[in-house]
């Protein structure tokens, strides 16, 4: 026997072997869809007796290994059903022969075989036969299940004859020696007369009613024969078939302990009679079809299957823990031949398959390693996928999740391998990804956003790269750019900087034929790839909103706003709701975007690549309001340190607007990163309110511009300085061009004025104007200008005699110039003395002193104004009388 079945388990020993197999050309879907009505039929209910049969079907099984049937009996096929397609008469002759000739295979062992003709009517198929059964078409066989009810019947009476025959003591009748294929030729010239030659033919015999027994369902005489072939043999030292009268005993007692099976599925095994509950006696296989079969006869001149006493079969059972000890002990009787080493293999196996479900894990995988060491033929590229995959889910099962996903992984490279003539590199890509589990690597970046990495990040490494060589050979560049795009993201603290440099190059040469993408990407058996945003690349510290520069500023208009308006509302307290309370004020930002000015957001980012890396087309993601994100182009230096950004756009919408994050375009890969996946960044606010676009107004004078700045503005306001030299008393006319260089009219204008630092009173009004004629240009539309006439008359009382020089001083302003005084001027604070002003050394200091004015010019557009603010500077000199 050279091909092990991995999927044995205990409880197949105690099964029938059916092979249902095709004859000629039938449809591969039309022939599984019979199999599968035909191994519904798997649990038999004997009827008059608490018996069960359990039938094994396979659509394909070795011949040779048949030829172990008198071995391990449930190894022997015993039932043939075949299936074919039949649709004229003249090809019924060669369909009978073929199925003749199947029958050939494996007739030292069948005890009986079915043929199914589909398609065939007329004479021939209304002609009775046991053995053929005739049907119009694939879906018009209804009584397929009964066919194989009918053929089961007669695959026990048969078995229960034989078991019968040989459970009988014949005395005076030799009985014969049963071998395995290479025992045969070490038989030859043997004394069949020693009493050591009989009572090895005895253990061979009990063992071999052992299993008859067994696959009768009569598991308490199965164990009262194994007991005896064991005592049997080792007295002769037949260690071949002690071994398997060992595992025989170990097979019998593990269904006794275990009714559920030990195969992985739950309740897919009927228990015993009388062995359990009825409560336990009537589970079964979901689906299941149960047949009743009257043994008649046959049972009594034999052992029924109640004459065994229950404490006689507690006596022969084997503890949980003597069924291990057993299984060793028969896997080292079975290690002394070369030729036994498949069923070496499947006695690791089915003993693994026992401990796992004891909870044992370390002596599970004690032979598990045995079962990797076992040599059998040269096998080939198939069946050692199939030892290593097989191996890995036995390592599942008793939790050895990373020697499972080693083994997955020595799989998938055999579906690769050298030697195939062509590769299958669908089926080892599929193994990869089910290796993920056992290191700890997962496909969705969120699992590693936390900071604390799990697993071998070396071992973490290589797989990923095994998945980007597979994919490249299934001709999937997509998948690479994926599978790139995780390695660099996630194991980018782990990558030295030639492995940086490497990965880098290599996604750029991928990205050329296929973009990295923010969608999903489907496999075809279901499973999804997540996007995966290059949040490192560059590494952003904090993400700061910023206000509108100071000529862009919205302010509330006063004069609109009611000034009986209460702006208390009530105070309800609430210790539920504090804490997000306190989250949404700390979120709160007091200013606003206008709609249609460029609005700016600044990060802090640094590059954590060796050499300069270039992010492309990056900007803002937005909600609440229409965004347009004007993209902008980076170039940071290598391992560059904290670097401010500033990305711009421009609301086309009102609302409240929330920055979420912001797009990039590195290495070919366009990523979405959200501010909520990007660990430790602050941020001073993400929402702000946009509100309705507002005119913008340019003003111009017709004086000239100052040189100084008289007064620095304040953080609200804009102010613009201009100079004027005027004589004591006269008048000077200010033209001030008002133009809308906006898209929103202009409606409101407020001119106010004021003084702003003088110790002199003035006569009369200072400035004075006329809106009537500027308002009469009023709404001003888009691209207008208007004209104001500020008319300037200087009246200036020079007669006091007291030290203005040092009250202007006082004030913190620098003048210069002869006393100046005014019967109306008010003292500040007192001073205790008054230095005497020499004239020389004033006048060489400069003989000016300084009034300013200020204008404001408020334009209004609903409840908000832009103020715009005007200085003039006047320059006083006694001597000429001028300002």
């Amino acid at each position: 026997m050279s091909v092990p079945d991995y999927m044995q388990c205990a409880e197949d020993h105690q099964t029938l072997l059916v092979v249902v197999q095709p004859i000629g050309i039938v449809p591969e879907e039309s022939f599984f869809r019979i199999y599968k009505r035909i191994s519904a039929v798997s649990q038999v209910n004997v009827r008059d007796s608490q018996r069960v049969l359990y039938i094994r079907y396979r659509h394909h099984y070795p011949p040779e290994n048949n030829e172990w049937g008198d071995f391990q009996t449930h190894r022997k096929v015993v039932g043939l059903i075949t299936i074919t397609d039949c649709s004229s008469a003249k090809d019924w002759p060669q369909t009978f022969e073929k199925f003749h000739l199947h029958k050939e295979l494996y007739g030292a062992t069948l005890y009986d075989s079915r043929l199914f003709v589909f398609g065939l009517q007329g004479e021939i198929a209304e002609q009775p036969r046991t053995d053929v059964a005739f049907y119009p078409s694939y879906d018009e066989c209804e009584t397929v299940e009964k066919r194989i009810e009918d053929f089961i019947e007669s695959l026990f009476i048969v078995l229960e004859s034989k078991r019968l025959d040989r459970a009988t003591d014949k005395s005076g009748d030799k009985i014969p020696l049963l071998c395995v294929p290479f025992e045969k030729k070490d038989f030859v010239g043997l004394d069949t007369d020693s009493r050591h030659y009989k009572k090895r033919c005895q253990g061979r015999m009990r063992k071999h009613v052992g299993d008859l027994c067994l696959q009768a369902g009569m598991l308490q005489d199965s164990l009262v024969h194994y007991h005896m072939a064991v005592e049997l043999l080792r007295s002769v030292n037949d260690f071949l078939w002690l071994g398997a009268a060992l595992e025989g005993l170990c097979s019998a007692s593990v269904i006794y302990h275990y009714p559920g099976g030990t195969g992985g599925k739950v309740g897919s095994r009927r228990a015993q009679g009388g062995s359990l509950s009825a409560e336990a006696g009537n589970r079964h296989r979901p689906g299941a079809q149960e047949v009743l079969i009257d043994p008649g006869a046959l049972t009594s001149n034999g052992i029924n299957a109640d004459t065994s006493a229950e404490i006689g079969r507690a006596k022969n059972c084997l503890s949980p823990e003597d069924i291990i000890d057993k299984y060793k002990e028969a896997i080292s009787y079975y290690g002394k031949y070369k030729n036994a080493g498949v069923i070496e293999l499947e006695a690791c196996v089915k003993a693994v398959r026992v401990l796992a479900i004891q909870k044992r894990s370390m002596e599970a995988s004690e032979f598990l390693q045995n079962a990797v060491y076992i040599n059998l033929r040269q096998l080939s590229e198939e069946e050692k996928i199939q030892r290593y995959s097989i191996l890995s889910e036995l390592y599942e099962r008793i939790g050895f999740h990373r020697k499972s996903a080693f083994f997955k992984r020595i799989a998938a490279m055999q579906c690769a391998a050298p030697s195939i003539p062509e590769p299958g590199w669908r089926a080892c890509y599929k193994l990869l990804l089910e290796t993920l589990p056992g290191y700890s690597l997962s496909l969705d970046p969120k699992d590693f956003s936390k900071g604390t990495h799990r697993g071998w990040a070396a071992v973490q490494m290589r797989l990923l790269h095994e998945l980007v060589y597979a994919s490249r050979r299934m001709g999937n560049p997509a998948l690479c750019v994926r599978h790139l795009s995780f390695l660099l993201q996630t194991m980018l603290d782990f990558l030295s900087d030639q492995e940086k440099k490497d990965v880098t190059q290599s996604l750029e040469s991928y990205t050329a034929k296929c973009p990295g993408t923010m969608e999903f990407i489907t496999l075809p058996d279901g499973l999804k790839l997540p996007p995966v945003p290059f949040t490192k690349l560059p590494i952003v510290r904090s993400v700061k909103l910023l206000n509108l520069p100071t000529s862009l500023r919205p302010h509330k208009v006063k004069s609109l706003l009611g000034q009986n308006v209460s702006t208390k509302s009530p105070f309800i307290y609430s210790p539920i709701i504090a804490h997000s309370r306190g989250e949404e004020r700390s979120k709160k930002i007091d200013f606003q975007w206008v709609q249609g000015d460029v609005c700016e957001v600044q990060l802090m980012v640094y590059n954590p690549m060796p050499f300069e890396l270039r992010v492309e087309n990056m900007g803002l993601l937005t909600t609440g309001v229409e965004f347009e994100s004007l993209p902008a182009a980076l170039s940071l230096p290598a391992e560059s340190g904290l670097y401010p950004v500033t990305l711009v756009g421009v609301p086309q919408t009102t609302g409240q607007i929330t920055v979420n994050g912001y797009h990039t375009s590195v290495f070919g890969v366009f990523s979405d990163c959200l501010l909520d996946n990007l660990p430790g960044v602050k941020t001073n606010g993400c929402t702000v309110e946009v509100i309705p676009a507002l005119p913008r107004l340019q003003i111009s004078t017709s004086l000239p511009r100052s040189a100084h700045t008289l007064q620095p503005s304040s953080g609200d306001e804009i102010s613009t300085n201009v100079s004027v030299q005027l004589y004591n008393g006269e008048t000077q006319q200010l033209i001030i061009k008002l133009e809308n260089i906006g898209t929103e009219p202009l409606e409101k204008l407020e001119v106010t004025a004021k003084t702003v630092n003088t110790k002199e009173k003035l006569y009369g009004d200072f400035l004075s104007w006329k809106l009537e004629d500027t308002l009469s240009q009023f709404p001003l539309k888009p691209g207008k200008i208007a004209t104001l006439t500020v008319n300037i008359k200087v009246k200036l009382d020079f007669s006091c005699q007291e030290n203005l020089l040092q009250d202007l001083s006082d004030d913190g302003i620098s003048v210069s110039g002869l006393p100046l005084s005014s019967p109306f001027r008010q003292v500040v604070k007192p001073r205790v003395e008054t230095k005497p002003i020499n004239p020389q050394e004033s006048s060489k200091a400069g003989d000016f002193s300084h009034v300013k004015l200020l204008i404001f010019k408020c334009v209004s557009f609903g409840a908000l104004a832009l103020p715009i603010h005007h200085l003039l500077m006047l320059q006083c000199r006694k001597d000429d009388d001028r300002i």
